[in-house]
């Protein structure tokens, strides 16, 4: 998803709450409903949902049960949107009490890592047919992750730093676990899409903020 129209559709005000109604809620919901919640007029919000709509926000179905009338329309976040942070609070337990049950099985790195490529390759297949070489796809993806990802590219090297690591609480209790599955996809996706190798990855056990080192093949 292209962040700059996002962020300026999230920008105004009014749209910024429809959009943590509708994250809020788990079902779609009508004009008219978004409305009453925040005590707008249907007219006002009809077109901030479909500007919202248009850059990728929101998807829409439309409702017709037969009756007289225009059919209804009921907006939900698309599968792709940004969460803004509202994820259900069970989601970060869930995630800790599996890293737990992981941990105590006492996987290799490698056992590891094959489990982060398998989400790589998918992840390598889906974006090879964007614009843009290996790197580019690397970067996008760990961008939409969360990661804000940082490169400097020096010849056929690249270096990604990530500056921001959405898995940070779970990476630092589990170090062997977070950060090998997070080469590991970066390794399926480059195998993938091919053009470079990861020469280097370094974890929070090496430096922070962690990066990436890739060379063209």
């Amino acid at each position: 998803m292209n962040r700059l129209p996002v962020f300026k559709a999230l920008g105004d005000n009014t749209r910024y709450a429809i959009y943590l109604e509708l994250a809020r809620s788990p079902v779609a919901l009508s004009t008219s409903e978004i409305a009453e919640t925040l005590q707008l007029h249907p007219n006002t919000v009809r077109p901030h949902l479909e500007r919202m709509r248009e850059v990728g926000l929101l998807d829409v179905e439309i409702e017709n049960r037969g009756a007289v009338g225009r059919p209804q329309h009921r907006y939900s976040l698309a599968v792709d949107a940004p969460s803004l942070g509202l994820e259900p609070p069970s989601f970060p337990l869930l995630a800790g009490l599996l890293a737990n049950v992981a941990a105590a099985c006492g996987p290799d790195a490698e056992m590891v890592a094959e489990a982060g490529r398998d989400h790589g390759r998918h992840a390598g297949a889906a974006r090879a047919r964007e614009p843009g070489g290996c790197v580019d796809a690397v970067v996008g993806e760990l961008t939409d992750m969360g990661f804000d990802p940082a490169i400097v590219e020096d010849g056929g090297h690249s270096t990604i730093a990530f500056t921001n690591c959405p898995f940070r609480q779970l990476a630092e209790a589990f170090p062997e676990l977070v950060c090998h599955l997070h080469r590991g996809m970066i390794e399926g996706m480059v195998d993938v899409l091919g053009e470079v190798e990861v020469t280097r990855f370094a974890t929070l056990a090496d430096r922070d903020p962690c990066q990436v080192d890739l060379a063209v093949r």
